[in-house]
């Protein structure tokens, strides 16, 4: 006779039962943390993502979830009398915000909430949001270079600096670009278009395409500023998620101070 073919007793069904409940649950799990990180790294503020990520869980028959959130991990612990307690973390590298990905997620969050779908329905439809493209390059130089003008002309340049902040600001789209392709973390990128920003803006004004070199570089300065960042650290800090805020906050004064840096050594050198 086959081990397989003996009769289980009533403890080793239940033990075998919890393991396949558990296998189960970690599935979910997986993918909800999934949707947590793409949040997050779109722009979600942590009280958001926590929110989100518990409702989630209890959608699928979890008793008590508890989610720690911070920029860089979360942590979510879930129990339920059918498979017991699990823990997994995700550490989260990077940020692209994308607002338009941000409430398609929010939308997926609630469709799982009321139709419950299975881990494998879960991940497709997570699979066709993030294959939504973003807008198009040529589209992103027009906004960058429309910001940068606008802001030249808000700030009190003239039109001439207006035009040079315009095309600096395409051209610090195109640098942009060429350095998402290198692991490098958020302070290079920012140093580095902050150079070329200040010095293209002292080189516009030298050679007459220019008329003040502060009009212009305060355009081109506008593109680069951490302003969601910002926000989100202040709305976590007073949703009373102080480490997080915290955390958001010197991470964007610090990529301010780069940026202020990056401008001031550029016109230094002009």
């Amino acid at each position: 006779m086959e081990l397989s073919n003996l009769p289980l007793s009533p403890e080793q069904a239940d033990r075998l039962a919890v393991m396949a409940e558990a296998e189960r649950a970690n599935e979910y799990l997986y993918e909800i943390l999934d949707i947590g990180q793409y949040m997050l790294q779109s722009g979600a503020e942590v009280s958001r993502v926590e929110d989100s990520i518990r409702r989630l869980c209890f959608a699928f028959g979890a008793e008590r979830a508890d989610v720690l959130t911070i920029t860089a991990s979360i942590v979510v612990t879930v129990y339920s009398h059918r498979f017991g307690a699990l823990t997994q973390t995700r550490r989260i590298a990077g940020m692209k915000y994308d607002l338009n990905r941000l409430e398609l997620l929010n939308q997926l969050c609630r469709l799982i909430c009321s139709e419950h779908p299975s881990p494998e329905e879960m991940h497709e439809a997570l699979e066709q949001i993030m294959a939504v493209p973003q807008y198009g390059f040529g589209i992103q130089l027009v906004t960058y270079a429309l910001i940068s003008s606008s802001f030249s002309l808000f700030f009190g340049g003239s039109v001439l600096d207006a035009a040079a902040s315009g095309v600096i600001g395409i051209l610090l789209k195109y640098l942009e670009r060429m350095i998402q392709g290198v692991d490098a973390g958020p302070l290079l990128p920012a140093m580095l278009c902050s150079c070329l920003g200040g010095l293209l803006a002292g080189l516009a004004v030298r050679f007459g395409l220019g008329d003040s070199v502060d009009m212009i570089s305060i355009g081109n300065i506008m593109l680069l500023i951490p302003g969601v960042a910002l926000t989100n650290s202040l709305r976590d800090m007073f949703s009373g998620n102080t480490i997080s805020g915290l955390m958001r906050f010197i991470e964007a004064i610090l990529l301010a101070l780069t940026i202020a840096c990056g401008f001031a050594l550029a016109a230094s050198l002009v």
